[in-house]
């Protein structure tokens, strides 16, 4: 195995052997039921499907319902699809964190950031800004400036860095360090932040 899913806790601090007082992420890391494993000769691709976190039933549509019933448990809340996993699991089985990482693993987190709200171009996309009041500039520190069109292209093109939201997307941590673990609790801590709000689904992989 090579990844897991989790929830965010939130963060604390430990030290580490130098003494240094260092951040971290505390991660509930499992346990996950395999719901599904794919082959290379039934689905042209290896893949082992891991669902995490409880669900009632009656939130759950019925094609789902009876998709955790053939692996033999009850409705989860996050259902992950990890490829080229390399596992001996099967259908039904339990996957806790022991199983996938070791205290000085590095790993990497993937969650969906928090969301900002419409931001201008300074947050948004780290420009300058003008940083100067004088000769004219009236309250322009941080105005986006001119954009080049004109009566032609007489348009905007698309993925112009302008204002707008700015957050609630997909992003990945990667290079993060396994401090310590206890398994006894499913609970993983790794250097530094993880994107996510505390509760927010989190997937850890090698």
């Amino acid at each position: 195995m090579n990844g897991i899913i989790g929830k965010k806790v939130g963060m604390t601090s430990i030290f580490d052997e130098a003494g240094r007082n260092v951040a971290c992420t505390v991660i509930e890391a499992g346990p996950c039921v395999v719901t599904q494993v794919k082959t290379q000769d039934t689905d042209t691709y290896n893949s082992v499907q891991l669902a995490y976190g409880e669900r009632k039933e009656k939130n759950t549509s019925k094609q789902m319902v009876g998709h955790f019933k053939a692996a033999g448990t009850t409705p989860k809340r996050e259902v992950i699809e990890f490829r080229d996993m390399n596992t001996d699991k099967t259908l039904g089985d339990t996957i806790t964190v022991e199983e996938v990482f070791v205290e000085g693993d590095t790993v990497v987190a993937v969650g969906t950031s928090k969301g900002k709200g419409f931001q201008g171009v300074v947050k948004r996309h780290n420009f300058k800004g003008v940083n100067d009041a004088t000769h004219g500039q009236h309250n322009r520190q941080r105005a986006p400036g001119s954009i080049g069109a004109a009566s032609y292209p007489a348009k905007v093109f698309k993925g112009m860095r302008m204002g707008g939201r700015d957050g609630g997307g997909r992003v990945s941590i990667s290079g993060l360090k396994v401090l310590k673990m206890f398994p006894e609790r499913n609970l993983i801590l790794v250097k530094g932040a993880v994107p996510g709000p505390k509760g927010g689904t989190v997937i850890l992989h090698k």
